[in-house]
């Protein structure tokens, strides 16, 4: 076996953001503005998985009028996607639509472009496999550049590398650090969301490259503030969405569903066969509107950058600095007032 780095594959609760001499008197002078690539541009750098408890239309057009951006997913018949897409356009919003890496994905996605997707995403769980790669270079030899394709997920430059010369305007980058992903227990594979993204950055620009969407094990906005100054664009959230109003699915009992794409639930629900089981299902406490979420989302990730005394994204990934930390940190971290 032959060894990747040997440098230390830092995770989320492995560092803490420096805090830095600022100029910035409120968090509202602060922008979280991105750009994904292709005209794409979000106010808020944030994206709703395309997870059957967490992105339908309603989520969409929630995430759009916050200034994100929320992907539905493709577990379903085209026709329904279709009809998702188009009453979340409806609504005047962006809305992203997905597809697979093989079988009818290329008429899907023109049904899609169609039906008013502002982008096609190429949903896998290995961005690395040959047949992901392939589906995103006939996507974009089939519509030109009249589209944004985004694609992964992978969990090192090397596979950020070869979706980039596929012809991806955006990347996911993170492999087995999802809330509801089991595929490091079950494969053994992964790398932390964190380390991937530095692994990219060390060998591409932010804006020399396509876009990079964090995608996986952020639990929090302090999460996302450590992968957006890390080098991410954008961040992808599942399990913090799934609990509210917009989310599909009922509330039971004050819970939600909620549940990885690859766990045995989702797989009999979206084609009535299992594959291989690397996800569970579980439920969440329902939380009421997501635009409470999202708000409070919003003012972390604001307070995050004024703290490092910048003002935009792009500054904030060039001038943040981290502390590695020990294990005992995560203590001193939490809030301990006991009632």
């Amino acid at each position: 076996m032959k060894e990747y780095s040997r440098k230390e594959q830092l995770s989320f609760d492995d560092i803490l953001l420096v805090p830095q001499v600022s100029d910035i008197k409120s968090r509202k002078d602060v922008s979280l503005s991105t750009t994904l690539g292709a005209g794409l541009e979000l106010s808020i750098p944030i994206i709703a998985a395309p997870m059957d408890t967490v992105c339908e239309e309603g989520m969409a057009l929630a995430m759009s009028k916050q200034g994100g951006l929320g992907i539905i997913h493709r577990y379903m018949p085209i026709d329904n996607q279709v009809e998702k897409i188009e009453i979340a356009r409806q609504g005047k919003g962006i809305v992203g639509g997905s597809v697979g890496a093989t079988g009818t994905f290329l008429s899907d996605a023109e049904r899609l472009v169609d039906a008013g997707a502002t982008l096609v995403l190429v949903d896998v769980a290995n961005g690395h496999s040959q047949h992901a790669i392939n589906a995103v270079s006939d996507l974009r030899g089939h519509f030109g550049e009249f589209i944004h394709i985004m694609a992964g997920n992978v969990a090192n430059w090397d596979g950020f590398a070869r979706l980039t010369d596929a012809g991806a305007n955006s990347i996911r980058v993170g492999i087995g650090g999802g809330s509801a992903c089991t595929t490091r227990v079950v494969s053994g594979h992964g790398v932390p969301t964190l380390a991937s993204i530095m692994d990219i950055r060390e060998r591409v620009g932010y804006e020399d490259a396509p876009a990079l969407i964090a995608d996986g094990g952020i639990r929090n906005s302090g999460d996302a503030a450590k992968a957006l100054a890390a080098g991410a664009h954008a961040v992808m959230v599942g399990r913090l969405l799934a609990g509210t109003t917009e989310s599909p699915g009922e509330v039971l009992e004050g819970y939600k569903v909620f549940r990885g794409m690859a766990s045995r639930e989702a797989q009999e629900a979206g084609r009535g066969a299992v594959s291989g089981v690397e996800g569970v299902s579980t439920r969440v406490p329902f939380v009421g509107s997501v635009d409470s979420i999202i708000n409070d989302f919003k003012n972390g990730l604001r307070s995050a950058l004024s703290y490092t005394g910048v003002d935009n994204l792009i500054d904030f990934q060039l001038d943040s600095m981290y502390n590695k930390v020990s294990s005992n940190s995560l203590q001193e971290t939490k809030p301990h007032a006991k009632e």
